[in-house]
C-alpha cells in the first residue's frame, strides 16, 4: 500500500517532524515512522486528522490505496466464503454418516448427540444464508462469480433471479435423495459390521 509514501510526502512538504506530526494527531513518533514504512497503517481516526492536517481531501489522500484495500476485502470475504461451505459440507457428512449408528444407541443418548449434530449444521447453514443474502448471491452462477471474484452483469443478475426459486427447489430434492441414499448406504454398512 501507498498510504505509508503519502504520509511521508504529506509531511515533507509540509515540513512537519515526525515528532510534530505525532504530537498533532495524539500518536507516538514510532507509531508516525511505522505507518510510513508500512509497517501498521493508520485507523480512520487519524487518517482524517492527517488528511485536515495535510489539507487534503481523504479521497485523495489514500486514492491509491482504495483498490487494494477493496481487493483485500473480497479476497477475505471470499475465503471467508469458502471456510464456511467446507465446514457445512464436513457438518452435513458428519450428520448423515452418525445418524444410524447413533439412533442405534440404546436410550435417548445417540438421539440427543446427533441433534446437537444436527444443530450446529443448521446454525452453520442459517449463517451461509446470511451471508448469501448479505452480498445478494443465490443462484450457482452468482455464486461461482463471487467465488472468482467477478460481478455479473446486470442482464445476468435478472436472468439468475428468474432462476432462484426453482433452484432452491431443485437444490432441496438434491439434497434429500443424497441424504436418503447415504442414510441406506451406512444402515447397510452398519448392518454388515453388527452381523
Amino acid at each position: 500500500m501507498d498510504i505509508g509514501l503519502q504520509i511521508k510526502k504529506f509531511r515533507e512538504q509540509q515540513k512537519i517532524s515526525q515528532e510534530e506530526l505525532a504530537f498533532k494527531i495524539f500518536v507516538s513518533r514510532q507509531t508516525i515512522s511505522n505507518w510510513e514504512t508500512n509497517k501498521s497503517c493508520p485507523d480512520v481516526k487519524s487518517l482524517i486528522a492527517l488528511s485536515n492536517i495535510f489539507n487534503v481531501s481523504l479521497d485523495n489522500f489514500i486514492k491509491e490505496d482504495i483498490k487494494e484495500m477493496r481487493e483485500i476485502v473480497e479476497k477475505t470475504t471470499i475465503k471467508k466464503f469458502n471456510v464456511m461451505s467446507f465446514v457445512f459440507l464436513v457438518e452435513l457428512i458428519i450428520v448423515t454418516i452418525s445418524a444410524y449408528p447413533l439412533f442405534s444407541v440404546d436410550g435417548y443418548i445417540g438421539i440427543i448427540i446427533w441433534l446437537c449434530l444436527f444443530t450446529v449444521a443448521l446454525y452453520t447453514a442459517s449463517k451461509i444464508e446470511r451471508f448469501k443474502k448479505k452480498y445478494d448471491i443465490q443462484t450457482y452462477k452468482e455464486i461461482l462469480a463471487f467465488i472468482d471474484g467477478k460481478q455479473l452483469t446486470y442482464d445476468e443478475t435478472q436472468q439468475e433471479i428468474g432462476k432462484r426459486n426453482y433452484q432452491k427447489i431443485i437444490f432441496a430434492l438434491l439434497a434429500g435423495v443424497i441424504a436418503l441414499i447415504v442414510c441406506i448406504i451406512v444402515i447397510f454398512i452398519c448392518q454388515y459390521l453388527i452381523n
